[in-house]
């Protein structure tokens, strides 16, 4: 097995649509500078995002190479598979996903939102842990731009960009205080962060969970179009692999 680099050099996703593997687009274009890489498993920082790329169809050493990367009884995320696991290995997480395409939004800024940056990270984790929108870790920030709405000096609403397969941007971390809820901020801002996508020329997309009804019937009303149902799947690393092979982890 090769040994963990970081940068570009993994596969690209053969055949298909981009977006059908956008973690793996984003690793090997726009965030190459990101990617912890080891055979052909791809990841981003611990610090940074959760999101891990496996080839479309894994054989043993990529499960091997898995397991190195993360470590022996940790919980990895394997977005978009749809595979079996190899014995040994536990579902720890499974929720259907969908995933939607702008098809017509009326992107445009807003004069209330401002610019987040490393010193807001606090701030935003704080608005992340009681809004629950989805991971969001010290180092999020880096993968794109985000924007927020205060009130009273206090962040109450915020969004920004997570997966850069090229050509498009995934809009995410959308959340609101509840306290503020029912003004049309996460409206307000998915629209102004699109319009930031838009201009360098690129398009927005983003995922949501396949049961969130409310979700979906806003981004459909805002006019993204929902182009694929996915999967969002976590398992946990068995202490030893069907192989006989010890889930070491790399040093």
């Amino acid at each position: 097995m090769s040994a963990t680099t970081t940068g570009p050099g993994a596969p690209s996703p053969a055949g298909g649509h981009i977006l059908d593997n956008p973690a793996l687009a984003s690793l090997t274009g726009p965030h190459a500078h990101f990617a912890e890489r080891r055979g052909r498993v791809l990841r981003y920082p611990a610090d940074v995002s959760p999101w891990l790329v496996l080839p479309d169809e894994p054989d043993a050493d990529d499960w091997a190479d898995l397991a190195a990367l993360a470590g022996p009884g940790a919980e990895v995320p394997l977005p978009g598979y749809r595979g079996r696991l190899p014995d040994g290995w536990e579902v720890t997480f499974h929720v259907e996903g969908v995933q939607f395409v702008d098809d017509g939004l009326a992107a445009a800024p807003d004069p209330e939102a401002v610019r987040l940056g490393p010193a807001d990270v606090p701030e935003m984790l704080d608005l992340v842990s009681r809004t629950r929108p989805g991971p969001f870790l010290p180092r999020t920030i880096e993968l794109g731009h985000y924007l927020g709405i205060r009130r009273e000096g206090a962040l109450v609403a915020m969004a920004g960009e997570r997966l850069h397969p090229p050509g498009w941007t995934e809009i995410s971390a959308v959340c609101t205080d509840p306290a503020f809820r029912g003004q049309g901020l996460a409206t307000r801002l998915i629209l102004a962060v699109a319009q930031g996508i838009r201009e360098r020329g690129e398009t927005p997309f983003l995922h949501t969970g396949a049961g969130n009804a409310n979700a979906i019937r806003l981004y459909e009303s805002l006019g993204f179009r929902l182009r694929r149902r996915t999967a969002f799947l976590a398992a946990r690393v068995p202490e030893r692999l069907a192989d006989g092979r010890e889930a070491v982890p790399v040093a």
